[in-house]
């Protein structure tokens, strides 16, 4: 009986250490993955690249991007908030979902569930060697875990590109998250006379490497929803400024990897986190907030310099880029990949979006929930008695200032009374209206528009496991539909 035990143990044993070792990872034929570099830079809109209309700020790089490959017109972040949409770029999954409700440093604390799998994450499973560089803005580091951590200015994005030589010249496929925090503007809490919040991180000396280009405030051009005024054309200029350092900074990461020989092997994409640092596009779900630049080059299509005008949202970026690095995974996403339609004009089946929003800053408390289908698009204030908050950078604006102390009653084309005190629910008609400065929900003639709409965000809710699902009117609660709220 002894042996036999003795027996029993020692099998029980081998398949003791057979379950506990480390298991292989999938194979991939790494001589066939793309590498991919993600290019985000930090509140830059639509508004200010050359390849999309502006034909005074100076962008060559990025417009070269954009003759080589596929550039955007209807690309849209889920959250017009630096942490918000960071998080929904890197785990295609909305905030509300993942906890990631805000910003994440200091006090605010907001971090995303320990059980969500990231896109480096992903990567790295599939053999993808992964790196980042500049702002990360995420949290906590398990879920976003990236092999390489690099150190630099994240003002000077031609440092920023010197420091990435070594993950382009890797072995392995890399995936190279470059993160810029222009043209986000100066924290208005530090004295520094280049760093107040009308600045745009702009300093007198310049930033080594880098070449300064200054605009002429009464060149450039004041978006409508804008209050055309000195103190906004002086801060568009600064605006201006910052972003012409970008493109320098891209453009030299461009040369690098050209001088590796793998750039016919590289997936670039350029997009921005939310809109432009403006009152009316930044915080908000209005279209200055939420579509925003986005050109993607895939060198494994032969189509270049196509104009999409399929609606695409930031919860596409990661299965499209996972799809795009033929990944292998397991995991669901609420958005999907868009590879196939890369260099459709415009694709069937992508005539929609979501966006959801619910903090900026911790005492930002404003969820809002918006669905834009073809030309109609509703947005739904659930906090819509109070009145709506302010970052902080965008409250000491001089664009902001320069209306509210003089007692200004327009604020652009929209009352300053209706942008801080919004109705529940906003429907506009973007074909007659791309402003949103009229609100259709009350008008009898929209009102099966209003209702389908509404139907449409109530099921996103639902489908997306949205804890503000509860805040519907009690007559119009989610009982009874068999979900678990």
């Amino acid at each position: 009986m002894k042996q036999i035990a003795i027996k029993i143990l020692s099998v029980l044993s081998v398949v003791l250490l057979v379950q506990c070792a480390p298991q292989p990872k999938a194979k991939t034929d790494q001589a066939n993955q793309p590498n991919v570099i993600l290019f985000v830079s930090d509140d830059h809109g639509k508004d200010a690249l050359g390849c999309y209309g502006n034909d005074i700020i100076q962008t060559p790089n990025l417009d070269q991007l954009a003759e080589d490959g596929v550039m955007f017109n209807q690309a849209y972040c889920t959250s017009a908030s630096c942490a918000a949409s960071r998080s929904v770029i890197l785990t295609g999954k909305f905030g509300h979902a993942t906890g990631s409700y805000g910003h994440t440093h200091d006090y605010h604390h907001f971090s995303t569930f320990d059980t969500v799998k990231s896109l480096p994450v992903l990567l790295e499973a599939n053999g993808y060697y992964t790196a980042r560089i500049g702002k990360y803005h995420l949290a906590p580091e398990s879920v976003y875990h990236f092999n390489t951590v690099l150190e630099a200015d994240e003002r000077n994005t031609v440092e920023m590109a010197d420091k990435c030589v070594d993950v382009i010249n890797s072995e392995a496929p890399f995936f190279l998250y470059f993160c810029t925090s222009d043209p986000h503007r100066g924290n208005p809490f530090k004295p520094e006379r280049w760093d107040m919040p009308n600045n745009f991180g702009n300093k007198p000396e310049g930033y080594p490497g880098v070449e300064t280009v200054v605009y002429d405030p009464k060149d450039v051009y004041v978006p409508e929803y804008l209050p055309d005024n000195k103190e906004t054309r002086e801060e568009i200029a600064q605006y201006y400024q910052s972003i012409s350092r970008i493109d320098q900074g891209f453009g030299k990461l461009m040369t690098y990897l050209k001088e590796s020989g793998k750039a016919d092997n590289t997936i670039v994409i350029y997009i921005s986190d939310n809109g432009m640092a403006f009152p009316g596009a930044k915080t908000t779900v209005y279209e200055p907030g939420i579509c925003l630049p986005c050109i993607v080059k895939d060198p494994t299509q032969d189509a270049k310099g196509i104009v999409n005008n399929t609606m695409i949202s930031w919860a596409d970026l990661t299965p499209t880029i996972l799809d795009m690095a033929g990944a292998k995974t397991n995991e669901s996403f609420h958005g999907r990949s868009f590879k196939n339609i890369l260099t459709d004009t415009e694709a069937e089946g992508w005539n929609e979006i979501y966006a959801s929003h619910t903090f900026h800053e911790i005492t930002m408390y404003y969820p809002m929930r918006a669905y834009r289908k073809d030309n109609f698009k509703l947005i739904w204030n659930t906090a819509w008695r109070l009145e709506y908050p302010f970052a902080s950078d965008l409250w000491a604006s001089s664009t902001w200032q320069s209306i509210y102390r003089n007692d200004i009653e327009y604020f652009g084309k929209r009352k300053v009374e209706d942008y801080l005190f919004r109705a529940e629910f906003e429907l506009y008609n973007l074909d007659n209206d791309p402003l949103e400065s009229v609100n259709l929900a009350d008008n009898k003639e929209y009102a099966l528009v209003l209702k389908d709409m509404q139907e449409s965000l109530k099921a996103f809710q639902l489908k997306t496991r949205d804890p503000w699902v509860i805040m519907w009117d009690h007559d119009n609660s989610m009982q009874g539909t068999g979900v678990n709220l």
